[in-house]
């Protein structure tokens, strides 16, 4: 039985999965202590935190928290050496992770990592670093395992954690996991969570997703305040609702609450937003995945500041931004997620807006296209179940919880 575990998250995204993680190694291991880097869901979760999660992503965006980091880091270290857990669980966050992970190689904690870098995506000689300094890989994208296993890494595709979220949320609504395999789009279902959201049941809902960072918001939500205006002077019954990420403070709500029109509805519950949803504009990222997960039609839409699009253009090597059409890809038995490789896929795709195509007239655009050709709305549909049994029988935090297990029994030997 585990008596200390420590995990690092670090954003909104991994902070949630690391609460998970923590109920499900409380539920299993009664009085284990666990301390960590997260946010509120993490603490109300059990953790002990010994220092908050970082909002920030990009080359110029990254510089301004650097201080901050290099002060968590120094914390992490210490806590490391005072506490000195049975096993350090990483989740994501790959630069501050793998620096963390070298010294506590060095202090012979053994390590899990969660969420892997996006190694095929780019940067692939990390995982040899990866292998020198991790135990085990638990790994929430199918394509991983085979790249992972080929370097001899120890490692186990789990399933996603956005499952765990989703089945939270649905036995809050009384749903059935067969049940939600069967039907996402029930009208009991949305009906209940839209008069909850405070919307009215009988109107379509769109959301609106701007992301999780506070960069990305300032760049997506004007835009998508302008699609909200434009939408209702087509289609006067739609309602909008925009989640926000838990981690972002008040500053942030008021931004949106300035910004976005008044009939929009805000949530801090994603999930929720999505169930209430019949279509929807996303920041790539989790959300597109959350999105496809609940089959709710999207347009994903991104932009970075020129220098961070410009250097990552020349570095990564996916044909998407999108997780959804990387996915899509993979099951297409292409054989690679890598541009420039595999077939040339037939099926339909998720539209993808990047930096100055994302905008209002090209969002509209697609959007008329979902709402109004039936065809093209149900393909999207079906091929966002092709993704979604992907997942569907997996429940990550579970496995996640026993591979930490696993470690510690190793551990006390």
């Amino acid at each position: 039985m585990l008596k200390k575990v420590m995990i690092i998250s670090g954003e909104s995204s991994g902070e949630l999965y690391g609460a998970f993680l923590a109920k499900a190694l409380i539920a299993e291991n009664p009085g284990i202590n666990i301390v960590g880097v997260g946010g509120e869901r993490m603490r109300s979760a059990g953790v002990r935190l010994v220092a908050g999660i970082s909002s920030s992503f990009g080359i110029t965006e990254a510089v301004k928290t650097y201080i901050e980091l290099r002060e968590t880091f120094k914390k992490v270290i210490s806590t490391l050496k005072s506490f000195k857990p049975e096993v350090l669980v990483l989740i994501d966050y790959p630069d501050f992770n793998i620096k963390v992970a070298k010294k506590a190689k060095e202090f012979g904690i053994k390590i899990l990592y969660y969420v892997s870098p996006q190694v095929w995506a780019w940067r692939m000689g990390r995982i040899k670093v990866i292998g020198r300094f991790v135990d085990r890989m638990a790994l929430i994208l199918p394509f991983e395992e085979e790249i992972y296993k080929r370097a001899g890494i120890p490692c186990e595709f789990v399933g996603h954690p956005i499952m765990d979220e989703i089945r939270e949320v649905m036995n809050e609504l009384g749903v059935r996991s067969w049940e939600f395999g069967a039907d996402l789009q029930n009208n009991e279902i949305k009906s209940k969570v839209k008069e909850e959201l405070g919307l009215i049941p009988d109107k379509p809902v769109m959301a609106l997703m701007p992301g999780s960072r506070f960069h990305e918001i300032e760049k997506l939500l004007p835009v998508m305040s302008e699609v909200i205006d434009a939408v209702k002077e087509r289609y006067p019954d739609y309602q909008f609702v925009i989640p926000i990420a838990p981690n972002l403070g008040d500053t942030v709500l008021s931004t949106i609450n300035k910004v976005a029109p008044r009939s929009s509805f805000i949530t801090r519950n994603s999930i929720k937003a999505l169930l209430a949803s019949d279509i929807a504009v996303i920041a790539s990222g989790t959300s597109a995945l959350q999105a496809a997960l609940l089959c709710v039609p999207i347009v994903v839409v991104y932009k970075l500041s020129p220098l961070t699009y410009f250097i990552g253009k020349l570095i990564v090597k996916v044909k998407h931004i999108s997780l959804v059409n990387i996915l899509l890809d993979y099951l297409e038995g292409q054989g690679s997620v890598v541009k420039g490789r595999g077939k040339f896929f037939h099926s339909l795709r998720i539209k993808e807006l990047l930096q100055k195509e994302a905008h209002k007239e090209n969002i509209i655009m697609e959007l008329n296209k979902i709402m109004d050709d039936v065809d093209y709305r149900n393909e999207m549909v079906s091929q966002m179940k092709r993704v979604r049994a992907l997942f569907l029988e997996k429940e990550a935090s579970l496995r996640l919880a026993e591979m930490a297990e696993g470690l510690g029994v190793q551990a006390g030997v």
